[in-house]
């Protein structure tokens, strides 16, 4: 595990595909788990941290056979999209399935942003150093310092992501945190006045691509 923020901290890296690197972060002031681990390996750290109360997938390319781990270790509970739960429930069960845009027990605020996958989700929260934005594959930072949104043709729905990168411009984060990432981290401070500029350079990006019928990604 690695400390990233004073109250936020991230798994070892994992490699899904080649090129694409994923974290799970947990969020101390709730003791939240976002996205999901490929290993068990981090268990013993996570178990230091204070455990996982919560678990929240942004989208069904989370799901695997550690969502059953993760849950009967911790005696965590799994938050995932309702649309999604066909494929999702195939691994784990899903306590609560997260349909609309609310503030949720914990605190943290559920923003459905559809488009990547039918049922990508967003999560906000105010930690320690602002707010953070769990962007899952939605919005992402390209190691090029561009940010593009998650759009594969013939399995995401363009016309549904733009709708949600336009939600998101209104949001306003201090720190941004992506599932997938290119570059050195998925974790970004974002400059005062400038999520703007990141989130229309996105939907620039999607336009492009569909344009163009190539992936919306640098």
């Amino acid at each position: 595990m690695k400390q990233v923020l004073s109250d936020l901290w991230q798994t070892r890296t994992d490699s899904p595909f080649p090129g694409l690197t994923t974290h799970a972060f947990l969020w101390t002031g709730r003791n939240a788990l976002f996205y999901s681990t490929a290993t068990d390996d981090d268990f013993p750290a996570l178990e230091e941290l204070g455990g996982v109360a919560d678990q929240y997938l942004s989208h069904r390319d989370e799901a695997g056979p550690m969502l059953a781990k993760i849950a009967d270790h911790f005696d965590s509970t799994l938050h995932a999209p309702v649309v999604e739960l066909l494929e999702i429930g195939q691994h784990a069960h899903v306590d609560v399935p997260l349909g609309s845009r609310h503030v949720d027990v914990n605190g943290i605020e559920v923003i459905p942003t559809p488009g990547h996958s039918p049922g990508s989700t967003c999560y906000l929260v105010n930690g320690a150093e602002g707010s953070y934005l769990f962007t899952g594959d939605t919005l992402i930072r390209g190691d090029n310092g561009k940010w593009w949104a998650g759009y594969i043709p013939g399995i995401g729905d363009a016309d549904a992501l733009a709708a949600s990168l336009r939600l998101l411009r209104t949001v306003n984060p201090d720190v941004v945190i992506s599932s997938a990432f290119q570059g050195d981290s998925a974790v970004h401070r974002i400059q005062p006045g400038r999520w703007k500029d990141h989130v229309d350079e996105a939907l620039d990006g999607l336009a492009a691509a569909v344009k163009d019928g190539s992936a919306g990604y640098a």
